[in-house]
């Protein structure tokens, strides 16, 4: 696309051959994207100089246009893309912010979008189709080359967040009959093949992958020697409806440059490389995060009405698990009108378990996604958490025991508490493993309703402990 318009009704013709302006061609790393400089493009915008917003964003780097898109207000983002339209190239629309992109595509017609997709890796072409509505998606599908439709229907068959998603079809594959020297004269004379890769995947009649060889040791080994004499026999293959999260700790743990993707059949479908898992691994943990919070995908750009929902969910439920804790508070009416400090006092308990909990939530979620917590081990870690839990609840219990009595002069009350303190810190720290690892062995992710029962528990046991103890010791 770098040498042709989107499309030339929807978008207007950009000065290709304007000379830069004089602030922009000292634009260097630090400047990019600042305040001052996206206020000059708004500017532009507004003056409908698109001579001036093209010398503007032309210094730039493919992703920092990308990212220029997210900055500016949702109804500049079209008139930017129409000032800049042969800057409009595939790595700028594949940099892109997921919801920024779809909201850009679906403005551009079928074909338009069939000649983009056309362009990007496969992988970059299916994250760009697979959230437009079905309606959309088969448009656009119409539009396209046989081959290339072919392509993205296969990955958009496999589940989402799936290697086969995730894949790109562009890769070398020889067969173990030849010599390094074939291969050097095969990769010289073949135009057709990717322009960077790393190494060659090695395939036996079946195009099942039996080893790699890595360019280095291509360039440095004789013409005469055969492949399978200088291959790696030792591979890490990815199954293609392996969930991403899963392909991404693989890459980190054998330190994976790239890798083969097979089919059922072990046949050699796709590659995946280590600047696609970058990308998941910063997203996995994003989720997470976001995930236990109920914030939903936390993404600025998503629509207002899909993030309210999100968040709403998660705090209408919130609100019926503190009407729960309500409920223990007034069974013990009587006791907290006889006392009460008691209604002073029994947040912190309640409060220091919530923290406890999300402290071991966090812990047990993070080693359920890295695979460090499993059913091999799980025992152990929650006889750990207990102790931890014990040793932590014992030191606050003596903390807030012995301030209770300092300032209220009361020892009893201040032994209520500290059991109280000691109780509700052993229940947050095994809701907080055992509430994580039951969800993952039901199969539904922890992160998603773990907090829930956390907070849930916590807030209503410390409540309950401490209340109840001091009505059975007769303080109330």
């Amino acid at each position: 696309m770098s040498e042709q318009d989107l499309h030339p009704e929807l978008l207007d013709e950009a000065p290709r051959d304007a000379e830069p302006a004089a602030e922009s061609e000292s634009l260097d790393e630090e400047n990019r994207l600042k305040s001052d400089f996206v206020r000059s493009v708004k500017a532009a915008l507004d003056d409908d100089d698109n001579e001036r917003v093209y010398n503007l964003v032309e210094p730039l780097h493919a992703a920092d246009i990308a990212d220029l898109f997210e900055l500016i207000d949702e109804d500049e983002r079209l008139p930017l893309a129409s000032a800049i339209s042969d800057l409009m190239g595939v790595e700028v629309i594949a940099e892109m912010n997921d919801w920024v992109r779809e909201a850009l595509v679906e403005a551009l017609p079928a074909d338009v979008v069939a000649d983009i997709a056309e362009q990007l890796d496969t992988d970059d072409a299916v994250a760009m189709l697979e959230d437009l509505d079905e309606e959309d998606q088969q448009a656009v599908l119409a539009e396209m080359e046989p081959e290339d439709r072919a392509a993205i229907e296969t990955a958009l068959s496999y589940p989402e967040e799936s290697a086969g998603r995730l894949m790109s079809r562009d890769f070398v594959a020889v067969p173990e009959t030849m010599t390094v020297g074939d291969l050097i004269d095969y990769l010289r004379e073949h135009r057709e093949l990717p322009t960077e890769f790393w190494e060659v995947f090695i395939v036996d009649p079946k195009h099942r992958p039996v080893g790699t060889c890595a360019l280095s040791w291509i360039l440095r080994t004789p013409r005469s020697i055969p492949l399978h004499e200088v291959m790696k026999r030792e591979q890490t293959l990815i199954p293609a409806e392996m969930d991403q999260e899963e392909v991404a700790l693989r890459f980190q743990k054998y330190a994976l440059i790239s890798a083969a993707v097979v089919d059922e059949a072990g046949r050699l479908i796709g590659q995946i490389t280590v600047d696609d898992v970058v990308h998941i691994i910063q997203e996995e943990a994003g989720e997470d995060t976001l995930l236990l919070s109920g914030a939903g995908d936390g993404d600025i750009n998503e629509p207002i009405l899909l993030t309210v929902r999100a968040r709403l969910t998660w705090l209408v439920v919130n609100l019926a698990t503190a009407m729960l804790a309500a409920s223990v508070v007034g069974l013990f009416q009587g006791a907290i009108a006889r006392m009460a400090l008691l209604a002073v006092l029994m947040p912190i308990v309640s409060g220091m378990g919530g923290n406890a909990g999300t402290q071991t939530l966090a812990v047990a979620v993070r080693a359920i996604a890295t695979n460090q917590l499993t059913e091999s081990n799980t025992v152990r870690m929650i006889l750990r958490e207990f102790r931890i839990a014990l040793a932590n609840g014992a030191a606050l219990g003596a903390l807030i025991g012995l301030g209770t009595w300092l300032i209220f002069s009361n020892p009893l009350l201040g032994a209520v508490i500290a059991s109280a303190m000691v109780i509700n810190n052993l229940i947050a720290g095994l809701m907080g493993i055992l509430v994580p690892v039951t969800l993952d062995r039901l199969n539904i992710d922890p992160a998603v309703s773990s907090a829930v029962f956390v907070t849930t528990a916590t807030d209503t046991m410390g409540f309950l402990s401490f209340l109840g103890l001091a009505v059975l010791t007769g303080l109330a």
